[in-house]
C-alpha cells in the first residue's frame, strides 16, 4: 500500500517539484498539495494522509503555528521542507521541536532536485513508520535529569563517545548529551540532517547542556566535555596522532543514501579508538550504523542501543541487535548513565 502524502508550500513551482519527484516512488503517492495551512486543514480533514510535507514560512498562517495548531488536535507524521538559510534553520529546528520528524532542505546548488528527491523520499518512509506518540512524549519533556555523579571521569582522557541517530534523533540526543558533568569524554554525533541545520541543532543544545557542543570543524580535536556534530552534507570520520584524537570532515559518496553516515563514523572509531570508543545507536529508520557498531564490538568497544519502548522508530537499532553488534539495550533516559559507567571502568 502506498504512504500517502499532501504536500504543503506557498511555492507553486516546489508543490508540483515535490509532487513529481515524489510521485516518482512506487510506493508514495501525493494525493494533494495545498499552497496554505487554511487548504491544508481542509485537505487533511478529507483525505486522511499518512505523511504532511510542510513549508515553514507562508502567508496568511506560518508553518510552525500550524504545525502547533496541528499536533494538538490531529497529530501525524510531519517532513518541514526548508530553504536552505540560517533563518530557515533556526525555524525547522523550532518545527522539530514542536512535533515534525524530519527536515529536508529545498533544492539549491549544492543540493540537486534530484538528491533531494531521493533524501524526502527516505525521510517521508521513515515518518510513516514512526510512533508520534513517542516523539511527542519526548519533546514535552524539557526538564534535564538530574546531573551524573561520577568519581572516574579523570580517566577517561583518551575515551570517546560516538553516537548515530536519524528520525525522532535531535530528542533522543539531547536526552543523551543533557545529564552529561563537564569533564566527560568527548563525544562525536552524526544526526541525518541537512547543511545549516546541524549548526543551529548544535548551538541549541550548546545553552541546553553542561558539555559544550559545536558543529564539527576539519581538524578538530576532540576533548573532554565536548560533543561535537557532524556537519550537514558531510560524513564525519574519527583519526588519530599519537595520543590525540581529531575528526576529518568530508564530502565523499552518500552511504545509506546519507550524508553524514552513521557507519562512517563508527567504522572510523572501530579502526582508531578501538576499546577506548563506546558506540550508541539511537532512532531512526533503516540500517545505517549497525555494520559499523559492529565493527566496534569487535574492536573492543562497549555498544549500547536504544529500546523499541522509547524510540520513534526502531528501525537501526534493531538491525545493530538483529546484527549482534550491542552489549546493552536501554530505554533513551538510562543512556548517559549507563555510558559513563562502561566507558569509565
Amino acid at each position: 500500500m502506498s504512504i500517502r502524502v499532501i504536500v504543503v508550500d506557498d511555492s507553486a513551482i516546489v508543490r508540483k517539484v515535490l509532487s513529481k519527484e515524489l510521485s516518482s516512488q512506487k510506493d508514495i503517492e501525493v494525493v494533494a498539495t495545498a499552497p496554505d495551512p487554511y487548504v491544508a486543514r481542509d485537505k487533511i480533514v478529507q483525505l486522511e494522509p499518512d505523511v504532511i510535507t510542510l513549508d515553514i514560512e507562508m502567508p496568511r498562517m506560518d508553518g510552525i503555528t500550524f504545525l502547533k495548531k496541528l499536533m494538538k488536535h490531529k497529530p501525524m507524521p510531519v517532513v518541514i521542507v526548508s530553504s536552505l538559510t540560517p533563518k530557515g534553520s533556526d525555524l525547522a529546528l523550532e518545527a522539530i521541536e514542536s512535533g515534525a520528524l524530519e527536515v529536508v532542505s529545498k533544492p539549491s546548488a549544492a543540493y540537486s532536485v534530484g538528491d533531494m528527491g531521493e533524501v524526502l523520499a527516505e525521510k517521508i518512509r521513515g515518518a510513516a513508520g514512526a510512533d508520534i506518540s513517542k516523539k511527542r512524549e519526548l519533546s514535552a519533556h524539557k526538564t534535564a535529569p538530574a546531573k551524573i555523579q561520577s568519581t572516574a571521569l579523570s580517566e577517561t582522557t583518551n575515551k570517546l563517545i560516538a553516537v548515530g541517530a536519524s528520525t525522532g534523533g535531535t530528542e533522543a540526543i539531547r536526552r543523551v548529551l543533557e545529564p552529561l558533568p563537564v569533564n566527560s569524554p568527548g563525544v562525536l554525533v552524526v544526526q541525518h540532517m541537512p547543511a545549516q541545520f546541524t549548526r543551529s541543532f548544535a548551538m541549541r543544545l550548546d545553552t541546553l547542556c553542561k558539555i559544550r557542543v559545536k558543529e564539527a570543524e576539519d581538524g578538530d580535536t576532540v576533548t573532554n566535555g565536548t560533543a561535537l556534530v557532524a556537519p550537514g552534507n558531510y560524513h564525519m570520520l574519527l583519526d588519530r596522532s599519537g595520543a590525540r584524537y581529531f575528526v576529518r570532515i568530508r564530502q565523499g559518496p552518500l552511504v545509506h543514501h546519507q550524508r553524514p553516515a552513521v557507519d562512517v563514523l563508527f567504522k572510523s572509531a572501530a579502526r582508531h579508538a578501538g576499546a577506548n570508543a563506546l558506540g550508541i545507536i539511537l532512532t531512526g529508520m533503516g540500517t545505517d550504523g549497525a555494520e559499523g557498531l559492529s565493527a566496534m564490538k569487535s574492536a573492543g568497544a562497549v555498544t549500547i542501543a536504544q529500546d523499541e519502548n522509547s524510540c520513534v522508530v526502531y528501525g537501526m537499532p534493531l538491525e545493530a541487535v538483529k546484527q549482534n553488534a550491542v552489549h546493552h539495550v536501554a530505554d533513551i533516559n538510562a543512556i548517559a548513565d549507563l555510558a559513563l559507567s562502561k566507558i569509565t571502568r
